[in-house]
């Protein structure tokens, strides 16, 4: 069976999975890539750990049964709306994209790099955040600024966590009888996304330009009025680094309440900590707004989807979410929702509320196959034109 292999490489990790279809083979991480006292210099060195523990397991980059890799790309703009056989030219599309995303598309670009080098002769294909929430209409997408200056900056909403999204809305829709129906999912980790999804098209989606929009999560604002970042500019003669840092690193629920690791908010909760008990307040109430407006957005709703470390894992959070909307068809049945069921709403609900286990790895690997397949099955003209040594 063909094998994929799929690599999230960070500025300073690099996360891999081996799998044949559906079956994972090997997986594994490297660590502080640069860091001060760290054997592993950078991403070279990095890749070739990699290499030499899938080799270690019988699972070599020069295995013959090695179809493609795919890789994790975070910012695809508006250049790349689906999954894409990476070339020169793309290599060139991507690097235009690192103002988008300055953390995130270089340290991807250096993976790409360094496996085209260790393997030129593999296709590698590039899987892109953003790409699921390409589909939003204009209205959903656009901010209401000045249109000349967004458009020369390209200030629009993206959104993220597309693979988790993807992934988690079709096999919600599947898992209560509905393919191709109305789904909310609710990506819920130390980052935290949501999305209206209708026909596997995205309609809506939480995050914005950055990742910083929406929900409140483990250490960002979410929503935020925007004169905030003016304020605190002109009356704390804050920096704008301080204040990038103050609504990316120490706001959310680290900022409200000191933790941002729910497990440890729930248990200060429970202890009645007063600081936990409004920030899980405030945690939640944001998930219930977009629930609600994203139910306005889709018409009808057959599922809400939670998914992510906490999303999996609190039954606390789904229900406190989602009380007081029983009129709208939307409950939780306590006894299943603590056991963690697949299904936790009662049965007869109007909505299904259902527990997906996220695979962002495993979307990846399926995009990956699924451009792999197309390209081979085009004319030898086109195969040649997005031949990976392209230049």
């Amino acid at each position: 069976m063909s094998r994929v292999l799929v690599l999230n490489t960070g500025s300073s990790s690099v996360k891999y999975r081996l799998l044949a279809g559906d079956e994972r083979l090997a997986s594994g991480m490297v660590e502080r890539i640069g860091e001060p006292g760290s054997p592993v210099a950078d991403h070279e060195a990095a890749l070739k750990i990699v290499a030499t523990e899938l080799a270690d397991r019988g699972f070599g980059l020069d295995s013959p049964e090695l179809t493609a890799i795919g890789h994790r790309v975070v910012h695809g703009g508006t250049t790349f709306t689906e999954p894409t056989l990476i070339t020169d030219e793309v290599i060139r599309k991507i690097e235009d994209l690192v103002p988008l995303a300055p953390l995130h598309n270089p340290a991807n670009l250096a993976g790409i790099e360094v496996v085209r080098r260790l393997r030129p002769d593999l296709p590698q294909v590039a899987v892109f955040d953003t790409a699921f929430h390409s589909t939003i209409s204009p209205a959903a997408a656009t901010y209401a600024i000045d249109r000349e200056v967004a458009e020369r900056l390209r200030i629009r909403r993206y959104g993220f966590h597309g693979t988790s999204h993807a992934y988690v809305s079709r096999e919600a829709a599947a898992a209560v009888g509905r393919p191709g129906g109305n789904v909310i999912v609710l990506h819920l980790g130390n980052g935290a996304s949501a999305s209206a999804v209708s026909g596997g098209r995205c309609l809506e989606t939480s995050m914005g330009m950055t990742p910083l929009e929406g929900l409140v999560m483990g250490t960002r604002s979410g929503d935020l009025d925007p004169a905030i970042v003016v304020y605190l500019g002109r009356v704390a003669g804050m920096s704008l680094d301080e204040i990038d840092t103050l609504l990316n690193r120490r706001s959310g629920m680290r900022g409200l309440c000191g933790d941002n690791d729910m497990r440890a908010v729930q248990e200060r909760l429970a202890a009645g900590d007063p600081d936990a008990e409004l920030a899980f307040s405030v945690y939640c109430h944001r998930l219930r707004k977009y629930v609600g407006a994203y139910y306005a957005v889709l018409g009808t709703v057959d599922v809400i989807a939670f998914t992510g470390g906490v999303g999996e894992n609190s039954p606390l959070v789904r229900q406190t979410a989602l009380d007081g909307l029983e009129a709208l068809g939307i409950a939780v049945d306590p006894a299943r929702n603590a056991r963690g069921e697949r299904i936790v709403s009662p049965d007869g609900a109007a909505v299904k509320v259902a527990v997906i286990p996220t695979d962002e790895e495993l979307e990846i690997a399926r995009q990956t196959l699924g451009i792999i397949s197309r390209t081979n099955r085009e004319p030898t003209a086109n195969k040649s034109r997005l031949s990976p040594s392209d230049g």
